[in-house]
């Protein structure tokens, strides 16, 4: 459900009429939950909000080391209220989350490396179309369907669903051994650190201002002087329990 309609999002953008759009950069790694959340969010407002979105894949382990940053999950206390808070928060936004039942390994043994270089890949392919689509891919695997995004099998798989042919697929998975892409995303995520981002998902206004989480929507929207109705621009136009059923599109 999460894939179909995918594109709509940049096509009301376009056909939403002359004039210039406000640059919002996501700064996000798919082993982020939260970043998941926002994103599906900045989607769908990027027509009423009028964004020129930028999808800007990072390391966050990277940049958590960086600025001396501890993921929540280290703090038992803080692990146990995450997952009752992703349940939560799925809900609200009404995107198909669910932990992995190996939620340590997953995170922070698996990691994602080799997913954000494939994002890296495809973001030097200048198409954020296919970006958008296969980090929605690479969440649906992670974060609903608790399916693998470190072996290449699995990485070619998420391509593929993200509208990818097979060939295309694997010659774009071959690319996260490129030197150049390696290079790209520490490029994007030391870029991340200059600015201030300590943490996932980091929503970029202009160079130095940015709203961290996916909870600051509210705060984002009166700096942009926009309206936050909620998950969806009309808190009315979609079924929330079709949406998580899979049975309404996105």
């Amino acid at each position: 459900a999460t894939m179909a309609g995918a594109a709509a999002g940049a096509a009301a953008v376009a056909a939403a009429g002359s004039g210039a759009l406000r640059k919002v950069e996501l700064f996000y790694d798919v082993v982020s939950p939260y970043s998941w959340l926002a994103f599906e969010a900045l989607c769908r407002y990027r027509a009423e909000w009028r964004m020129n979105l930028q999808l800007r894949p990072v390391l966050l382990g990277a940049v958590m080391h960086a600025t001396g940053n501890k993921p929540p999950g280290m703090v038992p206390a803080k692990g146990k209220y995450m997952i009752a808070d992703l349940k939560m928060s799925a809900k609200y936004f009404a995107v198909p989350l669910r932990p992995p039942k190996e939620l340590a390994e997953t995170m922070f043994k698996k990691g994602s490396l080799k997913a954000q270089r494939l994002l890296t890949a495809a973001k030097l392919q200048g198409s954020e179309q296919l970006v958008e689509n296969l980090s929605r891919a690479l969440w649906m695997r992670i974060w609903s369907q608790d399916q693998d995004i470190t072996e290449d099998k699995s990485l070619t798989e998420a391509c593929v669903a993200a509208g990818l042919s097979n060939a295309e697929a694997v010659k774009l998975v071959e690319q996260i051994q490129q030197e150049n892409v390696k290079l790209a995303l520490k490029a994007t995520s030391d870029e991340a650190v200059s600015r201030g981002m300590f943490g996932a998902p980091a929503i970029f206004t202009d160079e130095k201002t940015f709203f961290f989480g996916s909870d600051r929507f509210p705060l984002l929207a009166r700096h942009l002087g926009v309206t936050w109705h909620g998950p969806f621009p009309n808190p009315h136009a979609k079924d929330i329990e079709g949406l998580l059923t899979g049975t309404a599109k996105l």
